[in-house]
């Protein structure tokens, strides 16, 4: 099976009550992940595909699922996401989704349902994408 990644979107946008707070939470998550926010200013970050930034009149409700490396990483993940004000949602485990699905969940500070998952062995046809502006 082959699949393509990194074709459909060009961001997802989280609107939260609090940026800093969030900002603690992914930033350790992110980490657990070998992963970091990437641009950082007044009321907001980004993290590659991911902006958040202070809602002015309602927060965001979205799940998103984050890549692991392996076990280890969706554990340390899960262990991160308790630690630094999310809420837990489902321990890391495999799940029936398909075989190797392996994955965690957790409610970020806002509610929004954030997942590490690895899927099993595979191999990557490239570690990133790299789009260069002119």
């Amino acid at each position: 099976m082959e699949f393509h990644q990194g074709r459909l979107l060009d961001h997802v946008h989280l609107r939260v009550a609090d940026v800093e707070r969030s900002k603690r939470f992914y930033r350790a998550v992110l980490e657990t992940l070998g992963l970091g926010i990437t641009y950082e200013f007044e009321g907001a970050f980004a993290a590659d595909e991911l902006f958040v930034d202070k809602a002015d009149d309602y927060v965001t409700r979205v799940h998103l699922a984050f890549q692991a490396a392996d076990h280890d990483a969706v554990r340390r993940f899960h262990e991160a996401a308790l630690a630094n004000g999310g809420t837990d949602n489902g321990a890391p485990g495999e799940r029936p989704y398909h075989p190797g699905y392996y994955a965690a969940f957790a409610l970020d500070p806002d509610g929004n349902n954030i997942e590490a998952v690895h899927h099993g062995p595979a191999t990557r046809s490239a570690a990133s994408v790299v789009i260069t502006t002119q």
